[in-house]
This record gives C-alpha cells, sequence and structure tokens, in this order.
C-alpha cells in the first residue's frame, strides 16, 4: 500500500493547483472545523491539525485567520460535508468529497460531471469499502524500527510502514491519526512532516488507456471547478 501512496500521491492530491482555489478550500474547511470543535487551536486538535497543512500549502495567515473569525461570530453559512460516489473513465473507482450549504445543488452539479463524461454515478458505499481510509505520514529518517516502536508504544494500529530513499511512510487508520502524529512528534526530534493528512487510498488501481487517459483528464477538470468540492480520490492507474 505505501508504494501505491508514493507513486500516486500527485492525482490523490488536492484537485486544485491554482492557488485561489487552494486558499478557498482551506478557508472553507478551517471554518467549518473551527465551528463544530471550537475556535482554539490548542483545543481542537482537528483545527489544529488542518491549520498546519494549511501553513504546508502556503495559504497566507489572512486566509486562516479570517476564516477563523468567521466562525467566532457563530452565524454565516451552514456548510456541511457531502460525499459522493461512482465509477469514472475506464471503470475507475472515485470519490468525491464536498462542504456544501446547499446539498441538492451540489450533488446534481457532481452528476453533471459524471453524466458529461458518460460515466456513472452510484449510490453511498458504492466504491468506498474498496479504499482503505487511513492517516499517512511521510517524513525523512531511515529508523523504521524505532519509529514502529514509538507507534506501538502509543497504541497506534499501524497498518504499514516502509522506508525507502531516507523517507518513512507510516499508515494507520484515519481514527488513530491524532495519536499517531502526537506519538512520532514525541519520539521523533524536531520530525517535519512531508505528507500529514487522511486520505482514501484505493486497494487496487485500475489502469487507463487511450481515450479513457484524456476523459479522466475532462473529467477531474471539471470536478476541480466546483467550488463544493474539496477532494477528489480515484483507483485511476495513469
Amino acid at each position: 500500500m505505501g508504494r501505491a501512496y508514493q507513486n500516486r500521491k500527485e492525482s490523490m492530491a488536492k484537485t486544485s493547483d491554482a492557488k485561489a482555489k487552494v486558499y478557498s478550500r482551506y478557508g472553507r474547511e478551517i471554518y467549518v472545523c473551527a465551528k463544530a470543535g471550537g475556535v482554539e487551536p490548542d483545543g481542537n486538535l482537528a483545527l489544529r491539525g488542518l491549520i498546519d497543512r494549511a501553513k504546508k500549502d502556503q495559504v497566507p495567515s489572512h486566509v486562516i485567520e479570517k476564516a477563523i473569525e468567521k466562525a467566532k461570530g457563530g452565524g454565516g453559512e451552514d456548510f456541511s460535508p457531502a460525499r459522493y460516489e461512482g465509477f469514472g473513465p475506464g471503470g475507475c473507482m472515485v470519490i468525491v468529497d464536498c462542504l456544501t450549504d446547499n446539498p441538492n445543488r451540489t450533488f446534481g452539479d457532481v452528476r453533471q460531471c459524471f453524466t458529461k463524461t458518460k460515466t456513472k454515478i452510484g449510490t453511498q458505499g458504492s466504491v468506498s469499502h474498496m479504499f482503505d481510509h487511513s492517516a499517512i505520514f511521510v517524513f525523512d529518517g531511515d529508523d523504521e524500527e524505532g519509529a514502529l516502536e514509538a507507534l506501538m508504544m502509543a497504541d497506534v494500529d499501524v497498518s504499514d510502514i516502509e522506508c525507502e530513499s531516507g523517507k518513512i511512510t507510516v499508515f494507520a487508520p484515519h481514527t488513530d491519526y491524532f495519536k499517531a502524529k502526537q506519538a512520532l512528534i514525541e519520539a521523533i526530534e524536531g520530525v517535519d512532516f512531508d505528507v500529514d493528512e487522511i486520505q482514501f487510498i484505493p486497494q487496487n488501481t485500475a489502469p487507463l488507456a487511450g481515450d479513457d487517459i484524456a476523459l479522466m483528464d475532462t473529467f477531474l477538470a471539471m470536478l476541480n471547478d466546483l467550488d463544493d468540492v474539496q477532494n477528489v480520490y480515484h483507483s485511476a492507474e495513469l
């Protein structure tokens, strides 16, 4: 599983490279997280981790602060998570995670992306069981055994760990995210995570060829244009 992640991390990353899109999506996610769990990062571990990721992705401080200030007000938009699943070009499995203030609109927009590329949106749970919902950490190091021991001492159920080219990659259940991160921070002085996320990792990949490759590019670009879409995960092997 680790190798599959390393080889495909670009295709599983956030759907947009455009800075404005990235800023907007982080702002929305920080707002929702702060509103739900509190605006103080020290008391809201999810918010703290999200802010750390935003800073690593070079989101300006004023974007982060604005989202938190907005959450302090208590009013504003009422965003809720929505997840859509289906089968993309070449029969690959697709998961689309959204934050929306209008589920009917968002469902219609996402369904249109499937329809226009002659692919099929499915029902909830139709493909997610074929993905592992994993916490992923990648950092510099070569002491794989030391990292594993620290995680086991913290009672983290490690799914996979590997060391390659001076990088250690750790996979754990998404429910152990905070426990695993804290264990690594305490065990490895000055650890700096290249990857520190919860993602859906496909258990099997679907190689694409011919017209399906271009169709997949179109499909992802259409999803990327939707403001409500936060992340897209898929099993396509391009």
